[in-house]
């Protein structure tokens, strides 16, 4: 989830100066947020990159763009769209997804991804990510949406697997099957968020480490980590809150070790929302995540994913 704060210009415009490549593979990165800039551009040591929210930079310019334009000149960028509403039931927004493509020719970004969930009826906007049925109708819809997106921006997209809070009768299909059709219909590559693993298997009652052992993870391109929180549902059950709120959670460390030992040092990123922390404490986040990546860097060797969580 994130806080939209989309400025209310209705163009984003682009620039002709091109910014210096940085590398990314074996890279951990932070989302970025405008009350760190500061201890951000004083900080030497910081070697990863920045995620940003697309929808919060599709205005033509102003005081985000200014940050960013600082950050993207040093680092590289993850742009992460909110609101493409790629699962949605009806076409996708073109003004939208023009400032989405504008925003990547603007800051040519090392990484773009975007959701399997969506978030429009009609014309409202829902700040939410929501779930969908897995079934050959709505297969066929994503993968549509899909291919419009990657030929409206020139390039293959990332999409981020859910966390999920109820599972669709109508579904015919499991998740990680869905992904795997969307991969070979599309193209995309994945964006693998750990922590919503760790969520959905706690909130649906299934093995996360069994989800993870049949996701086509040597199409990941990116991995996400987060913080979630524990709610009670009804019930008085256990639910989990996918909040990005606090730090990774030790279960979902573990998880992120046994993937990257499958994977080897995918580019990953820390996610923080709200609640947020001194940017000290964000980038001790990257650091841990840091080392696992270093860890497994000489040692990867495909094969299946095993262990306990």
């Amino acid at each position: 989830m994130a806080t939209l704060a989309t400025q209310p210009e209705s163009r984003v415009s682009s620039q002709a100066v091109r910014f210096p490549e940085h590398a990314i593979a074996a890279r951990v990165g932070t989302s970025f947020k405008h009350e760190h800039l500061p201890a951000i551009l004083d900080d030497d040591s910081y070697t990863g990159f920045f995620e940003v929210h697309a929808e919060n930079y599709m205005g033509a310019g102003g005081r985000p763009h200014h940050a960013l334009t600082r950050i993207r000149s040093d680092y590289p960028v993850s742009l992460h769209g909110v609101c493409m509403s790629i699962g949605g039931p009806q076409p996708l927004d073109k003004l939208h997804l023009g400032r989405f493509k504008a925003l990547i020719e603007r800051y040519e970004p090392a990484l773009v991804s975007e959701h399997l969930a969506w978030s429009t009826h009609d014309t409202t906007y829902f700040n939410d990510l929501l779930p969908l049925p897995y079934t050959q109708a709505t297969l066929s819809r994503v993968a549509d949406h899909l291919d419009e997106v990657q030929e409206a921006i020139g390039r293959p997209i990332l999409l981020e697997n859910p966390s999920t809070y109820l599972i669709f009768n109508e579904s015919t299909m499991s998740e990680t099957d869905f992904i795997r059709a969307l991969v070979r219909r599309t193209g995309c590559g994945l964006l693998l968020d750990v922590n919503n693993v760790f969520v959905s298997a706690a909130n649906l009652g299934f093995s996360a480490l069994d989800y993870l052992a049949d996701y086509p993870l040597n199409h990941v391109g990116e991995i996400h980590l987060a913080g979630h929180a524990e709610q009670q549902d009804d019930e008085g059950a256990l639910l989990l809150i996918d909040s990005h709120d606090g730090p990774v959670a030790d279960a979902v460390w573990k998880l992120f070790g046994i993937v990257i030992s499958q994977c080897g040092p995918v580019p990953s990123l820390v996610e923080w929302d709200s609640a947020i922390p001194e940017w000290p404490i964000l980038k001790a986040e990257a650091l841990a995540a840091q080392a696992v990546l270093d860890r497994h860097a000489r040692s990867t060797l495909p094969g299946k994913v095993h262990g306990a969580a």
